[in-house]
């Protein structure tokens, strides 16, 4: 694993430390600001957006796995061999090792992380505008909201042993955590500070979760003994 991955991991772990030690250990905001929850709202509300819109763009997610270029298509189902010239198919060779990756819905192949996160992203921004605009309380028990948003923030960034049917499932509950984070420590602290703090957090981890799946392609590519794959990164 690349070095600057590794980095990547232990500061999103470490982000995850200070958000339960936020929980255990909530500070006190001395000056409270009014219009708070309408600034977090509208910044979280702008990434969510971002990140449904990225969703859609398969040029930039191809450049993300380290994959970009279209090839003749080719029909290989075997997963430890195929033509020099697979084509892209959901942003992944379809040669038989990223199975697990895709999800074939109505004879269209689709990337089942790209539409987990794409579900998740718009689930958050239900819940963002219901939180912190309509300013409906979610839960009365706001530590407990956090902790399954650091539970599910986990395990979505270590989702890439997962079938292709978990992977979509943990990519959604991914989104969904951070946003639970987000929200627990805005009902906790009521701090405007923190707030962006932990929306930065969300931000590393998305990267980082973004970065593993690079890494993750790298092995597969990396592994494969097919010579002169035209799409190996």
């Amino acid at each position: 694993m690349r070095t600057e991955i590794k980095y990547q991991l232990t500061v999103s772990l470490a982000g995850l430390a200070l958000v339960v030690a936020l929980t255990f250990f909530p500070p006190t905001s001395a000056n409270p600001v009014a219009w708070r929850k309408p600034v977090v709202g509208a910044v979280f509300c702008s990434f969510c957006a971002l990140g449904v819109v990225a969703v859609f763009s398969p040029t930039q997610c191809g450049k993300i796995v380290r994959i970009t270029n279209k090839k003749s298509p080719t029909n290989m189902d075997d997963p430890n061999s195929h033509d020099t010239n697979p084509t892209l198919k959901g942003h992944h060779p379809d040669c038989g090792k990223y199975n697990a990756h895709v999800l074939r819905l109505n004879n269209k192949t689709v990337c089942s992380a790209c539409l987990g996160l794409l579900v998740g992203g718009v689930l958050a921004l239900v819940v963002s505008v219901v939180y912190f605009f309509v300013e409906i309380q979610l839960t009365k028990n706001s530590s407990s909201l956090v902790f399954a948003g650091v539970l599910a923030t986990t395990l979505g960034l270590f989702q890439y042993k997962f079938g292709s049917v978990a992977r979509f499932l943990a990519n959604i509950i991914f989104v969904l955590g951070a946003v639970s984070v987000l929200v627990g420590i805005d009902s906790l602290i009521g701090s405007l500070i923190f707030d962006l703090v932990v929306i930065c957090l969300i931000v590393f981890w998305l990267f980082t979760r973004i970065s593993l799946s690079g890494y993750d392609h790298e092995v597969i590519c990396g592994g494969c003994d097919t010579p002169n794959c035209r799409l190996r990164a």
